[in-house]
Protein backbone atom coordinates (compact mmCIF):
# COMPACT_ATOMS: atom_id res chain seq x y z
CA UNK A 1 0.00 0.00 0.00
CA UNK A 2 1.34 3.41 -0.94
CA UNK A 3 1.87 6.01 1.72
CA UNK A 4 3.32 9.49 1.80
CA UNK A 5 6.84 10.01 3.01
CA UNK A 6 6.20 12.84 5.48
CA UNK A 7 8.48 15.74 5.90
CA UNK A 8 10.61 15.19 8.95
CA UNK A 9 8.21 16.34 11.63
CA UNK A 10 9.02 18.65 14.53
CA UNK A 11 6.13 18.05 16.91
CA UNK A 12 5.13 20.96 19.15
CA UNK A 13 4.46 19.63 22.63
CA UNK A 14 5.65 22.57 24.71
CA UNK A 15 7.12 25.97 23.99
CA UNK A 16 10.62 24.50 24.01
CA UNK A 17 10.01 21.11 22.34
CA UNK A 18 12.03 20.72 19.17
CA UNK A 19 11.34 17.19 17.97
CA UNK A 20 9.01 14.24 18.26
CA UNK A 21 11.42 12.75 20.75
CA UNK A 22 11.34 15.81 23.01
CA UNK A 23 13.74 18.68 23.30
CA UNK A 24 17.29 18.01 24.46
CA UNK A 25 18.77 20.46 26.91
CA UNK A 26 21.36 21.25 24.28
CA UNK A 27 22.10 21.00 20.63
CA UNK A 28 25.07 18.90 19.68
CA UNK A 29 27.20 18.41 16.65
CA UNK A 30 26.65 14.79 17.42
CA UNK A 31 23.59 16.10 18.92
CA UNK A 32 1.21 9.08 2.03
CA UNK A 33 -1.26 5.80 0.64
CA UNK A 34 -1.55 8.03 -2.48
CA UNK A 35 -4.56 9.86 -1.10
CA UNK A 36 -4.61 13.34 -2.66
CA UNK A 37 -6.76 14.75 0.12
CA UNK A 38 -8.92 13.50 2.94
CA UNK A 39 -12.05 15.12 1.55
CA UNK A 40 -12.72 17.54 -1.29
CA UNK A 41 -16.05 19.32 -0.93
CA UNK A 42 -17.71 21.12 -3.83
CA UNK A 43 -19.36 24.40 -2.90
CA UNK A 44 -21.97 25.50 -5.45
CA UNK A 45 -23.14 29.09 -5.34
CA UNK A 46 -25.41 31.17 -7.52
CA UNK A 47 -23.26 32.98 -10.09
CA UNK A 48 -23.07 36.76 -9.77
CA UNK A 49 -23.22 39.00 -12.77
CA UNK A 50 -20.46 41.51 -13.25
CA UNK A 51 -22.92 44.33 -12.59
CA UNK A 52 -23.55 43.07 -9.02
CA UNK A 53 -19.88 43.36 -8.05
CA UNK A 54 -18.55 46.65 -6.72
CA UNK A 55 -14.82 45.92 -6.52
CA UNK A 56 -11.98 48.42 -6.83
CA UNK A 57 -9.70 48.05 -9.84
CA UNK A 58 -6.80 45.65 -9.36
CA UNK A 59 -3.53 47.52 -8.91
CA UNK A 60 -0.81 47.16 -11.50
CA UNK A 61 1.61 46.02 -8.77
CA UNK A 62 -0.71 43.15 -7.86
CA UNK A 63 -1.13 42.16 -11.49
CA UNK A 64 2.66 42.29 -11.97
CA UNK A 65 3.19 40.01 -8.96
CA UNK A 66 0.50 37.64 -10.20
CA UNK A 67 2.09 37.40 -13.64
CA UNK A 68 5.54 36.96 -12.10
CA UNK A 69 4.36 33.95 -10.12
CA UNK A 70 2.57 32.48 -13.13
CA UNK A 71 5.71 32.84 -15.24
CA UNK A 72 7.88 31.41 -12.47
CA UNK A 73 5.73 28.30 -12.27
CA UNK A 74 5.68 27.83 -16.03
CA UNK A 75 9.48 28.03 -16.23
CA UNK A 76 10.44 26.07 -13.11
CA UNK A 77 7.79 23.35 -12.77
CA UNK A 78 9.16 21.24 -15.68
CA UNK A 79 12.23 20.66 -13.50
CA UNK A 80 10.30 19.55 -10.40
CA UNK A 81 9.55 15.83 -10.15
CA UNK A 82 7.39 13.49 -8.12
CA UNK A 83 9.20 10.62 -6.43
CA UNK A 84 7.55 7.33 -5.51
CA UNK A 85 9.42 4.58 -3.72
CA UNK A 86 8.76 1.00 -2.69
CA UNK A 87 10.09 -0.41 0.57
CA UNK A 88 9.24 -3.07 3.14
CA UNK A 89 6.41 -0.87 4.45
CA UNK A 90 4.79 -0.54 1.04
CA UNK A 91 6.07 2.72 -0.37
CA UNK A 92 6.24 6.49 0.02
CA UNK A 93 5.94 9.67 -2.01
CA UNK A 94 8.08 12.80 -2.08
CA UNK A 95 9.39 15.53 -4.36
CA UNK A 96 12.66 16.42 -6.05
CA UNK A 97 14.16 18.59 -8.75
CA UNK A 98 16.53 18.27 -11.69
CA UNK A 99 20.11 19.30 -10.86
CA UNK A 100 21.84 18.99 -14.25
CA UNK A 101 21.63 17.64 -17.79
CA UNK A 102 23.42 14.44 -16.73
CA UNK A 103 20.25 13.21 -15.04
CA UNK A 104 20.97 13.96 -11.38
CA UNK A 105 17.88 14.55 -9.22
CA UNK A 106 18.04 16.17 -5.78
CA UNK A 107 15.72 15.16 -2.94
CA UNK A 108 15.76 14.46 0.80
CA UNK A 109 17.55 11.38 2.09
CA UNK A 110 14.51 10.49 4.19
CA UNK A 111 12.42 10.26 0.99
CA UNK A 112 14.57 7.43 -0.41
CA UNK A 113 15.74 5.88 2.84
CA UNK A 114 15.51 2.07 2.67
CA UNK A 115 13.89 2.27 -0.78
CA UNK A 116 14.01 -0.90 -2.87
CA UNK A 117 12.68 0.78 -5.99
CA UNK A 118 12.46 4.47 -6.95
CA UNK A 119 10.19 5.91 -9.62
CA UNK A 120 10.70 9.44 -10.93
CA UNK A 121 7.63 11.06 -12.53
CA UNK A 122 8.26 14.12 -14.71
CA UNK A 123 5.60 16.77 -15.40
CA UNK A 124 5.79 15.81 -19.09
CA UNK A 125 4.32 12.41 -18.24
CA UNK A 126 7.65 10.59 -18.52
CA UNK A 127 8.13 7.99 -15.77
CA UNK A 128 11.49 6.29 -15.18
CA UNK A 129 13.28 4.36 -12.48
CA UNK A 130 16.15 6.00 -10.64
CA UNK A 131 19.16 4.90 -8.60
CA UNK A 132 20.49 6.59 -5.46
CA UNK A 133 24.17 7.40 -6.00
CA UNK A 134 24.91 9.54 -2.94
CA UNK A 135 23.43 10.32 0.47
CA UNK A 136 24.08 12.88 3.20
CA UNK A 137 22.35 11.83 6.42
CA UNK A 138 23.58 14.91 8.28
CA UNK A 139 21.74 17.51 6.20
CA UNK A 140 19.19 15.02 4.77
CA UNK A 141 20.14 15.21 1.08
CA UNK A 142 20.18 12.46 -1.54
CA UNK A 143 21.15 12.38 -5.23
CA UNK A 144 19.26 10.10 -7.62
CA UNK A 145 20.53 9.28 -11.13
CA UNK A 146 18.12 8.73 -14.01
CA UNK A 147 18.92 7.67 -17.56
CA UNK A 148 16.85 9.94 -19.82
CA UNK A 149 17.62 12.08 -22.88
CA UNK A 150 18.95 15.54 -22.06
CA UNK A 151 15.98 17.18 -23.82
CA UNK A 152 13.72 15.72 -21.12
CA UNK A 153 15.70 17.45 -18.36
CA UNK A 154 15.10 21.00 -17.14
CA UNK A 155 17.69 21.83 -14.45
CA UNK A 156 16.52 24.32 -11.84
CA UNK A 157 18.77 27.30 -11.20
CA UNK A 158 20.53 27.48 -7.83
CA UNK A 159 20.55 30.73 -5.89
CA UNK A 160 22.61 32.00 -2.94
CA UNK A 161 21.01 31.43 0.45
CA UNK A 162 23.42 33.90 2.07
CA UNK A 163 21.57 36.61 0.13
CA UNK A 164 18.14 35.49 1.35
CA UNK A 165 16.45 38.10 3.53
CA UNK A 166 13.86 37.57 6.26
CA UNK A 167 10.53 38.76 4.91
CA UNK A 168 11.20 38.06 1.24
CA UNK A 169 8.69 36.02 -0.73
CA UNK A 170 9.46 32.35 -1.40
CA UNK A 171 7.68 29.70 -3.45
CA UNK A 172 7.42 25.94 -2.86
CA UNK A 173 6.63 23.51 -5.68
CA UNK A 174 6.12 19.85 -4.93
CA UNK A 175 3.88 16.87 -4.39
CA UNK A 176 1.93 17.37 -1.11
CA UNK A 177 -0.37 14.43 -0.36
CA UNK A 178 0.20 13.18 -3.90
CA UNK A 179 -1.08 16.40 -5.50
CA UNK A 180 1.64 16.73 -8.12
CA UNK A 181 2.83 20.11 -9.31
CA UNK A 182 1.41 22.03 -6.36
CA UNK A 183 2.69 25.59 -5.89
CA UNK A 184 2.42 27.52 -2.63
CA UNK A 185 3.83 30.86 -1.50
CA UNK A 186 4.99 32.46 1.74
CA UNK A 187 7.88 34.36 3.21
CA UNK A 188 11.23 33.62 4.79
CA UNK A 189 10.42 33.64 8.49
CA UNK A 190 13.96 33.17 9.83
CA UNK A 191 17.43 31.97 8.88
CA UNK A 192 20.11 29.89 10.56
CA UNK A 193 17.78 27.43 12.27
CA UNK A 194 19.08 24.12 13.65
CA UNK A 195 17.41 20.69 13.68
CA UNK A 196 18.55 17.25 14.73
CA UNK A 197 20.53 15.35 12.13
CA UNK A 198 19.67 11.80 11.07
CA UNK A 199 23.20 10.81 12.13
CA UNK A 200 23.44 9.46 15.68
CA UNK A 201 26.27 8.30 17.89
CA UNK A 202 26.59 4.78 19.29
CA UNK A 203 24.96 6.16 22.44
CA UNK A 204 21.94 7.29 20.42
CA UNK A 205 22.65 11.01 20.61
CA UNK A 206 21.89 13.02 17.47
CA UNK A 207 24.30 15.32 15.72
CA UNK A 208 22.89 18.67 14.55
CA UNK A 209 22.04 20.00 11.10
CA UNK A 210 22.39 23.76 10.73
CA UNK A 211 21.86 26.67 8.35
CA UNK A 212 18.19 25.89 7.76
CA UNK A 213 15.67 28.41 6.44
CA UNK A 214 12.35 28.77 8.27
CA UNK A 215 9.32 29.58 6.11
CA UNK A 216 5.55 29.90 6.39
CA UNK A 217 5.02 28.75 2.79
CA UNK A 218 2.57 25.85 3.02
CA UNK A 219 4.49 22.56 2.84
CA UNK A 220 3.07 19.20 3.82
CA UNK A 221 3.85 15.47 3.65
CA UNK A 222 4.93 14.81 0.07
CA UNK A 223 6.71 18.18 -0.28
CA UNK A 224 9.88 16.60 1.12
CA UNK A 225 12.82 17.14 -1.22
CA UNK A 226 11.12 19.76 -3.37
CA UNK A 227 12.57 23.21 -4.02
CA UNK A 228 12.01 26.41 -2.08
CA UNK A 229 12.46 29.22 -4.62
CA UNK A 230 12.96 32.96 -4.67
CA UNK A 231 11.02 35.13 -7.11
CA UNK A 232 13.88 34.89 -9.60
CA UNK A 233 13.04 31.18 -9.89
CA UNK A 234 16.25 30.14 -8.12
CA UNK A 235 16.40 27.37 -5.52
CA UNK A 236 17.25 28.81 -2.11
CA UNK A 237 16.40 25.69 -0.11
CA UNK A 238 15.23 22.06 -0.10
CA UNK A 239 12.00 21.56 1.85
CA UNK A 240 12.78 19.20 4.69
CA UNK A 241 10.58 19.44 7.80
CA UNK A 242 7.46 20.95 9.34
CA UNK A 243 6.50 21.67 12.91
CA UNK A 244 3.19 20.19 14.03
CA UNK A 245 0.82 20.93 16.87
CA UNK A 246 -0.42 17.34 16.95
CA UNK A 247 -2.65 15.15 14.81
CA UNK A 248 -6.37 14.99 14.05
CA UNK A 249 -8.65 12.18 15.21
CA UNK A 250 -8.02 10.60 11.80
CA UNK A 251 -4.26 10.72 12.36
CA UNK A 252 -3.53 13.53 9.90
CA UNK A 253 -0.84 16.03 10.98
CA UNK A 254 -1.91 19.51 12.07
CA UNK A 255 0.48 21.94 10.41
CA UNK A 256 1.43 25.06 12.37
CA UNK A 257 2.67 26.94 9.32
CA UNK A 258 6.31 26.55 10.36
CA UNK A 259 8.49 24.78 7.83
CA UNK A 260 12.22 24.25 7.43
CA UNK A 261 14.37 24.00 4.30
CA UNK A 262 18.01 23.03 3.89
CA UNK A 263 19.88 26.06 2.59
CA UNK A 264 21.00 25.86 -1.03
CA UNK A 265 24.55 26.82 -0.01
CA UNK A 266 24.73 23.56 1.94
CA UNK A 267 23.52 21.77 -1.19
CA UNK A 268 26.18 23.45 -3.33
CA UNK A 269 28.92 22.20 -0.98
CA UNK A 270 27.51 18.70 -0.56
CA UNK A 271 26.11 17.58 -3.91
CA UNK A 272 29.34 17.62 -5.99
CA UNK A 273 30.86 15.17 -3.48
CA UNK A 274 27.71 13.03 -3.46
CA UNK A 275 27.95 12.75 -7.25
CA UNK A 276 31.69 12.07 -7.35
CA UNK A 277 32.10 9.77 -4.34
CA UNK A 278 28.68 9.12 -2.83
CA UNK A 279 29.21 10.90 0.50
CA UNK A 280 30.24 14.17 2.12
CA UNK A 281 32.37 14.77 5.22
CA UNK A 282 31.32 17.46 7.70
CA UNK A 283 33.78 19.18 10.05
CA UNK A 284 33.76 18.11 13.69
CA UNK A 285 34.69 20.02 16.84
CA UNK A 286 33.45 17.60 19.50
CA UNK A 287 31.22 19.71 21.72
CA UNK A 288 27.61 19.91 22.82
CA UNK A 289 26.21 23.34 23.64
CA UNK A 290 23.06 25.11 24.75
CA UNK A 291 21.08 26.45 21.76
CA UNK A 292 20.89 29.77 23.64
CA UNK A 293 20.83 31.06 27.21
CA UNK A 294 18.09 32.83 29.09
CA UNK A 295 18.99 35.63 31.48
CA UNK A 296 18.20 33.52 34.54
CA UNK A 297 20.39 30.66 33.20
CA UNK A 298 23.29 33.03 32.54
CA UNK A 299 23.00 34.33 36.10
CA UNK A 300 23.00 30.78 37.48
CA UNK A 301 26.17 30.09 35.49
CA UNK A 302 27.84 33.28 36.70
CA UNK A 303 28.10 34.68 33.16
CA UNK A 304 28.05 38.37 32.36
CA UNK A 305 26.22 37.89 29.04
CA UNK A 306 23.58 35.66 27.48
CA UNK A 307 24.93 35.59 23.93
CA UNK A 308 27.30 32.87 22.77
CA UNK A 309 27.41 29.07 22.65
CA UNK A 310 27.79 27.67 26.17
CA UNK A 311 29.62 24.33 26.23
CA UNK A 312 27.89 21.62 28.26
CA UNK A 313 29.93 18.67 26.97
CA UNK A 314 33.37 18.15 25.45
CA UNK A 315 33.91 14.80 23.72
CA UNK A 316 37.02 13.11 25.13
CA UNK A 317 39.79 12.94 22.55
CA UNK A 318 38.01 15.27 20.12
CA UNK A 319 39.42 18.50 18.64
CA UNK A 320 37.89 20.70 21.35
CA UNK A 321 39.31 18.46 24.07
CA UNK A 322 42.76 18.56 22.47
CA UNK A 323 42.57 22.36 22.30
CA UNK A 324 41.69 22.62 26.00
CA UNK A 325 38.07 23.80 25.77
CA UNK A 326 36.02 23.01 28.86
CA UNK A 327 32.46 22.01 29.71
CA UNK A 328 30.73 23.00 32.93
CA UNK A 329 31.24 20.72 35.94
CA UNK A 330 29.73 22.61 38.92
CA UNK A 331 26.11 21.73 39.51
CA UNK A 332 23.50 24.49 39.34
CA UNK A 333 19.81 24.43 40.19
CA UNK A 334 19.13 23.47 36.55
CA UNK A 335 19.46 19.80 35.67
CA UNK A 336 22.00 19.29 32.89
CA UNK A 337 23.35 22.83 33.15
CA UNK A 338 26.63 22.95 35.06
CA UNK A 339 28.68 26.07 35.72
CA UNK A 340 32.33 26.55 34.83
CA UNK A 341 32.09 25.85 31.09
CA UNK A 342 33.50 27.99 28.27
CA UNK A 343 31.22 30.40 26.42
CA UNK A 344 32.13 30.60 22.71
CA UNK A 345 31.65 34.15 21.42
CA UNK A 346 33.31 34.04 17.98
CA UNK A 347 34.83 31.71 15.40
CA UNK A 348 37.44 33.03 12.99
CA UNK A 349 36.39 36.50 14.06
CA UNK A 350 32.73 35.87 13.19
CA UNK A 351 30.39 36.72 16.06
CA UNK A 352 28.55 33.78 17.68
CA UNK A 353 25.23 34.87 19.18
CA UNK A 354 23.84 31.32 19.49
CA UNK A 355 25.05 27.79 18.81
CA UNK A 356 23.25 27.95 15.45
CA UNK A 357 25.68 30.68 14.35
CA UNK A 358 28.63 28.51 15.31
CA UNK A 359 27.28 25.40 13.59
CA UNK A 360 26.15 27.27 10.48
CA UNK A 361 29.61 28.77 9.97
CA UNK A 362 31.26 25.36 10.25
CA UNK A 363 28.84 23.69 7.85
CA UNK A 364 28.95 26.35 5.14
CA UNK A 365 32.55 27.58 5.37
CA UNK A 366 34.79 24.82 6.74
CA UNK A 367 35.95 21.28 6.00
CA UNK A 368 37.77 18.55 7.94
CA UNK A 369 41.45 19.41 8.29
CA UNK A 370 40.85 23.18 8.43
CA UNK A 371 42.10 25.18 11.40
CA UNK A 372 39.74 27.59 13.14
CA UNK A 373 40.26 30.23 15.81
CA UNK A 374 37.70 30.08 18.62
CA UNK A 375 37.19 33.04 20.93
CA UNK A 376 35.60 32.23 24.28
CA UNK A 377 35.03 33.50 27.80
CA UNK A 378 36.37 31.56 30.78
CA UNK A 379 36.14 32.92 34.32
CA UNK A 380 35.04 36.27 32.85
CA UNK A 381 38.22 36.51 30.77
CA UNK A 382 38.36 36.59 26.96
CA UNK A 383 40.57 33.87 25.49
CA UNK A 384 41.31 32.41 22.08
CA UNK A 385 42.47 29.00 20.94
CA UNK A 386 43.09 27.36 17.57
CA UNK A 387 41.95 23.84 16.80
CA UNK A 388 42.04 21.55 13.77
CA UNK A 389 38.70 20.21 12.62
CA UNK A 390 38.18 16.49 12.19
CA UNK A 391 35.52 14.49 10.32
CA UNK A 392 32.24 13.70 12.03
CA UNK A 393 32.49 10.13 13.29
Amino acid sequence: MKKLRPLLVVLVLTAVTLSCQGSPLFFSEKTAENNPASTVTSLIATPLSASTLDLPPVSSDLLDMEQLQVSLYQQVSPGVVSIQTLDDQGGVQGSGFVYDLEGHIITNYHVVQDAQQIEIDFPSGLKVYGTVIGIDIDSDIAVIKVDVPAEQLYPVLLGDSDQVQIGQTVIAIGNPYGLTGTMTAGIVSAKGRTLSSLRVTEEGQSFSAGDLIQTDASINPGNSGGPLLNLAGEVVGINRAIRLSGVTDEGDPINTGIGFAISVNILKRVVPDLISKGSYDYPYVGISARPELTLIEAEALGLSQTTGAYIVEVVPGGPADAAGLRAGTRQTEYVGLNAGGDLITAIDGQSVMTFSDFLGYLMTQKSPGDTVAITFIRNNENREVELTLETRP
